[in-house]
């Protein structure tokens, strides 16, 4: 660094779980040291301290494909992450009575085919809709045609394909994976220091945090904290008053119930969402469990019922309690504060429909890494990262709302209050275009791209009343042809993939 005084020397993460050990490994990559290795030039020592007595939230099993660029950075070895930590693949989530009841439709990883004359697959699908005689656009996603089926292989390299013309993630249990992380960050150099924390030093003029006491005595000093206590957003809410921006009035669920059941088969390579009464179920297939949660809103549904709901709706028996949760729909108005920057719950909570949670850890703290600041936490990175992480915080919060608001259910009080509620200004903005003529707008290029929001907007049963009339460029037979021809090479490819759980038998020893 430029001025050696100022350089960070200590980096102290505050919490354990998935967040902070999430956040320790990448870090313990970029400053730590191989035991036996050359010292780290930069010179920047890793903390984690975290409390056996204070549990974790660990609701979280499924992710986006981000996860697998975040593995790859580790250099992670596929096979031993997955056998270590019960993973299965995920090649989208199914949606279960969302729009209507009956409803069905899948959001997958990866495109609906190559663009033709600079506009989208789908927006040439939908004017050839319009005329008649086409599948559902649904067809040519080749991840929802593997799930559908249950077959899985990894993407082929090479010229783009059938065979590579889509994306994946996976499920895993997130306690094993905070402790494959926390075996890899400790590797590298990080220092676990195992204590409740009772006091948080500042320093007097402005504030910054200077140091952690445990209960044992203790003290802890650090340059940079990084908040991964969960909801009980120890330093960023409790010194650093950064404030709360509460979304409960579009995202009304604020309680789940999650319990894991008996493996059962087929294992399927996707995530299943089914909508209830007042709110919704997940199930996350593992190797060996089934992960199950009813996300619920308070106000419309009883705790006991909402157990009932989610008992009479597992696969197979149950593997222990039911765990209860409460939550807060939200964000933080500063999630950087100071020389505190929250990681996790702690920074804001937008619910699992979208398995956004691990997604938005890795953002977080790919963001830290890019905007990495000396001790002085300079205002102008402070108010990048802050921009960067809310305008993606919001984007994921109008995507997760579309679900809600764009229904046709009129069977419960919580589905009529969705179809009612207002909605911000720019999701207002994303649905007026589509309903318009089908052209979708990306506000935020971190989160859900284009085909994410084609696939929601379709699946719930939206129909844009024009089309984009440069579509013409190509004439109808023509078009009807490459549509042909591409469907073919789908049905032919997943045709010649294994089953999930086969292939993951051979990848990690299923049984």
């Amino acid at each position: 660094m430029k001025n050696n005084e100022q350089a960070i020397r200590r980096i102290v993460i505050v919490g354990g779980g998935t967040a902070g050990w999430m956040s320790a490994a990448p870090l313990s990559q970029v400053f730590g040291t191989q035991p036996g290795g050359p010292a780290n030039p930069v010179g920047c020592e890793i903390v984690l301290v975290e409390s056996p007595e204070i549990g974790t939230v660990g609701v979280g099993e499924a992710t986006l494909p981000s996860i697998r660029y975040y593995n790859d950075m580790l250099e992670l070895d596929n096979a031993d992450f997955m056998r270590k930590t019960q993973a299965s693949f995920k090649l989208g989530i199914e949606f279960k009575d969302w729009g209507h009841v009956g409803n069905r439709f899948f959001h997958g990883f990866g495109g609906f085919g190559p663009p033709i004359v600079n506009r989208s697959s789908v927006a040439h699908w939908l004017r050839l809709n319009r005329a008649g005689g086409m599948p559902s656009y649904e067809e040519w996603s080749v991840a929802t045609v593997m799930a559908r089926r249950n077959r899985f292989a990894l993407p082929e390299a090479g010229a783009p394909s059938a065979a590579n013309a889509y994306s994946y993630a996976f499920h895993f249990d997130a306690g094993l994976y905070a402790a494959y992380l926390r075996d890899y960050a400790m590797a590298r150099g990080v220092k676990r220091e195992e204590g409740t924390i009772v006091d948080v030093s500042v320093r007097p003029g402005d504030g910054f945090v200077t140091a952690v006491t445990l209960a044992d005595g203790r003290r802890i000093e650090g340059d940079l904290f990084i908040d991964c206590s969960g909801f009980r957003a120890l330093l960023i809410e409790g010194v650093c008053k950064a404030g709360y921006h509460d979304w409960t009035h579009w995202l009304p669920c604020d309680s789940a119930q999650a319990v894991p059941c008996d493996k059962t088969l087929p294992l399927t390579p996707h995530t299943t969402s089914t909508a209830h009464s007042a709110g919704w179920q997940w199930r996350i297939p593992l190797q060996h469990r089934t992960g199950n949660g009813h996300v619920y809103c308070s106000g419309h549904i009883s705790d006991d019922e909402a157990s009932r709901v989610l008992m009479q709706n597992l696969d197979s028996a149950p593997q222990g309690d039911l765990r209860q949760l409460r939550f807060k729909t939200g964000l933080r108005k500063r999630i950087w504060e100071k020389n505190v920057v929250a990681v996790g719950l702690s920074s804001g909570f937008l619910e699992p429909l979208e398995s956004t949670s691990l997604s938005l850890i890795i953002h977080g703290i790919s963001a830290l890494v890019e905007l990495f600041p000396d001790k002085r936490c300079e205002p102008h990175l402070v108010d990048e990262y802050n921009r960067k992480m809310t305008r993606q915080y919001e984007s994921i919060r109008d995507f997760i709302i579309l679900h809600y608001k764009e229904t046709r259910r009129d069977d419960s009080e919580f589905w009529r209050y969705c179809a009612a509620m207002p909605i911000p200004d720019t999701l207002a903005h994303q649905i007026e275009s589509f309903r318009r003529n089908g052209r979708v707008v990306i506000l935020d290029r971190d989160s859900f791209g284009e085909d994410s929001w084609l696939s929601l907007f379709l699946g719930l049963g939206m129909q844009p009343q024009g089309l984009d009339p440069l579509l013409k460029q190509v004439d109808e037979p023509t078009l009807r042809e490459h549509f042909k021809r591409l469907h073919m090479a789908i049905s032919r490819t997943v045709d010649g993939m294994p089953d999930h759980a086969a292939y993951l038998d051979r990848l990690v020893g299923v049984r």
